[in-house]
């Protein structure tokens, strides 16, 4: 899959963010979520960087419980 840069630090600082409570919330390596993310499905692209403008403004559960419902929709390792 074509990778995205990015170029906003607020939506990196995010992404990062995201990316750490997730691996931290499934006991994981953020390298690990980081490609499952990106390589084994589009979530990165598709939907935390587009939904940033909603979710950075909701708490830290909220987020990862909504990608993680992303994640088990799509069908990832949850």
């Amino acid at each position: 899959m074509e990778r995205e840069i990015i170029c906003n630090i607020s939506v990196l600082e995010y992404v990062l963010f995201c990316i750490e409570g997730v691996a931290k919330r499934l006991g994981k390596d953020g390298r690990e979520v980081y490609r499952i993310l990106t390589e084994d499905s589009d979530i990165l692209n598709s939907y935390i960087v587009p939904s940033y403008d909603v979710l950075h403004t909701q708490g830290k559960e909220y987020i990862i419980e909504d990608i993680l419902d992303v994640m088990k929709k799509r069908g990832l390792p949850v």
